[in-house]
């Protein structure tokens, strides 16, 4: 293996193939994770990877909860 697979993040590999589940959201933080702390991505990468993954929890959840109501209850999701 060369030097440059070994640096590349881990995270990198896992977002390449897509976040389409909560396991893979979840392996993907724990990537994060790991790569931040041994160095393979900088603190301020891993902070918009983080903000990037809450925005995606956020558009999941106001899914989820307005899918489970009657369409007349359904409300905004996103007010301002």
């Amino acid at each position: 293996m060369s030097s440059t697979a070994l640096d590349q993040p881990k995270s990198l590999q896992v977002a390449e193939r897509g976040i389409k589940t909560g396991r893979d959201f979840a392996d993907f933080m724990s990537c994060l994770m790991s790569d931040i702390v041994a160095g393979r991505v900088t603190p301020q990468v891993g902070n918009g990877a983080c903000n990037a993954g809450g925005k995606l929890l956020k558009v999941v959840r106001c899914n989820t909860s307005t899918a489970t109501r009657r369409p007349a209850a359904r409300k905004p999701c996103f007010s301002r």
